[in-house]
């Protein structure tokens, strides 16, 4: 039996915003909920390579931040029914109305 180690709710914040660039992958997800994305819609939109795009799905489906829809092509939308999602919303909402400092 294997150990599993207990994320605490700053290590599940540290691996869904990722880093830097790896951002707007959740960004780009969270400020369209109700939008479903494709992996080629999510590179264009956020100026990322595939494998980036990649690596940062696999953490979001990890967390239970992004649902994962097995279309043709797959599609991947942000998880409305993950607790810790709900709170980022309401935090990027918050944010939308913040007047950005010189």
């Amino acid at each position: 039996m294997t150990k599993t180690k207990k994320r605490t709710i700053w290590g599940e914040l540290e691996l869904g915003f990722g880093g830097g660039r790896q951002f707007r992958v959740l960004l780009r997800l969270a400020l369209s909920p109700a939008q479903v994305f494709t992996k080629y819609a999510l590179v264009k939109a956020t100026g990322l390579r595939t494998p980036s795009v990649d690596r940062q799905l696999k953490a979001l489906l990890q967390l239970n931040w992004v649902k994962q829809y097995p279309f043709t092509p797959t599609t991947y939308q942000i998880n409305l029914e993950n607790e810790v999602v709900k709170h980022l919303l309401e935090f990027f909402e918050k944010m939308k109305y913040t007047k950005s400092s010189p």
